[in-house]
């Protein structure tokens, strides 16, 4: 009895300490450094200068004085990225009329194919304050750098192509600076309750 108690408690704690070295490992992924926190926090996000899908320019500066989540994907991604927009778009749903003062941008990794056009069709299916940006390969480039985002175009068999890439949402703050990854792994409500404080 004892011996299988004890099992228990080093299986918790094992598991903890694997959960630990994991968030460290994703904060150091993310960042791409070893510094401390405040810098590390400080080298994720920055300018960029894209296209929505309604084919207007579109910058960081557009997002200035209200929080604001960001995600990297593709429109031809199966399952991550979709479920992640509908789960994002759940969470500005449950804000309400307090979805005005905040915002999601889904910035694509595959601008060979995501053009506003197809963004803006692709996005009918979610909530309407998503914004799909795009542009080309060089400002899409400078945006994924500015986020540490990993993004790859994957040949497949049948000559198409996919892209492996970072699945990470990014939380902002009235000034563009990264405050965490935002976790959507809980209920909507708790989720629009988090984001709604960097309101």
């Amino acid at each position: 009895m004892v011996n299988a108690k004890a099992s228990r408690v080093m299986l918790v704690l094992g598991a903890f300490l694997a959960g630990l070295v994991l968030f460290f490992g994703a904060i150091l992924f993310i960042t791409g450094r070893s510094s401390p926190i405040g810098q590390a926090v400080a080298a994720v996000g920055g300018p960029f200068h894209l296209t929505d899908q309604n084919g207007k320019p579109f910058s960081d500066q557009d997002m200035k004085g209200r929080p604001f989540l960001v995600f990297f994907g593709f429109t031809h991604c199966p399952d991550i990225c979709p479920t992640t927009l509908f789960e994002i778009s759940q969470v500005l749903r449950k804000l309400g009329p307090s979805a005005n003062r905040t915002g999601a941008l889904f910035i694509t990794v595959d601008p060979e194919r995501d053009t506003p056009a197809v963004l803006k069709d692709y996005l009918s299916n979610f909530d309407p304050h998503l914004r799909g940006l795009t542009g080309d390969q060089a400002s899409i480039d400078a945006a994924t750098k500015a986020y540490r985002v990993y993004a790859k175009k994957v040949p497949l068999e049948n000559g198409d192509y996919t892209m492996d890439h970072t699945a990470i949402v990014y939380l902002m703050d009235k000034n563009g600076h990264f405050v965490a990854p935002f976790n959507l792994n809980r209920t909507p409500e708790a989720a629009a309750d988090d984001l709604r404080r960097y309101m």
